[in-house]
């Protein structure tokens, strides 16, 4: 029997909005925050390299596998189509880290 959780599936965007970052994790704030802190020090991922640290988009599941399996579908979309799931979700493409960090 599986455990009831929150798993999160995001897309990250630089600055100027070039560059797209797509990952999933259990908790969003510790995540934000880390891709934030490699982004301004090591630069090791690829979120840190680019300075994606802008969540845009975010969705929420109960179960892991559905937000891996939503993770994956994600990542081999080709940009426009996540342009328009972005686009669905925050038409003004708004940073949302804050709405993020106040729930």
């Amino acid at each position: 029997m599986s455990k009831d959780h929150n798993y999160y599936v995001y897309i990250l965007t630089n600055y100027n909005k070039t560059v797209l970052y797509t990952g999933m994790t259990n908790d969003l704030v510790r995540r934000l925050k880390e891709h934030e802190t490699d982004a301004e020090g090591a630069q090791k991922s690829f979120a840190g390299k680019y300075k994606c640290i802008y969540l845009v988009f975010w969705q929420r599941f109960q179960y892991v596998w559905h937000a891996i399996e939503s993770e994956k579908e994600i990542k081999l979309f080709k940009r426009d189509k996540k342009e328009a799931l972005i686009n669905d979700f925050n038409p003004t493409w708004t940073f949302l880290n804050e709405e993020i960090q106040e729930e």
